[in-house]
């Protein structure tokens, strides 16, 4: 199913990190294109199973559903879906990171 969103960084500190990207950086060209992704369908990634969502996401963010966004060179997104109101869908970045911090943050 193909839902729509609008895409937001979950902190003004996630997107300045973001925005201080140089523009030729590969990981913000690849972040680009997951935003687009997600606008267009807010499902566009993986559903995680509930157990593996990190505590810290939790007690931190509240989130009940956690995504992954694949991103080139094993590269991931992590977002949450949540609806503004019951009317539109959103998709809050929480957060990116290579394989290896990835893998750390989720006990695999």
């Amino acid at each position: 199913m193909i839902k729509p969103s609008k895409v937001f960084f979950i902190s003004d500190d996630l997107e300045k990190d973001f925005n201080e990207l140089k523009e030729d950086d590969p990981i913000k060209k690849y972040i680009i294109r997951a935003i687009s992704d997600l606008r267009e369908n807010a499902f566009a990634g993986i559903q995680l199973p509930k157990k593996l969502i990190p505590r810290e996401y939790i007690q931190k963010y509240q989130v009940n559903n956690l995504w992954k966004y694949d991103l080139p060179r094993g590269w991931r997104l992590i977002y949450t879906v949540t609806t503004d109101n019951e009317v539109e869908l959103i998709s809050a970045i929480l957060e990116w990171f290579d394989h290896k911090t990835y893998e750390r943050r989720f006990n695999y």
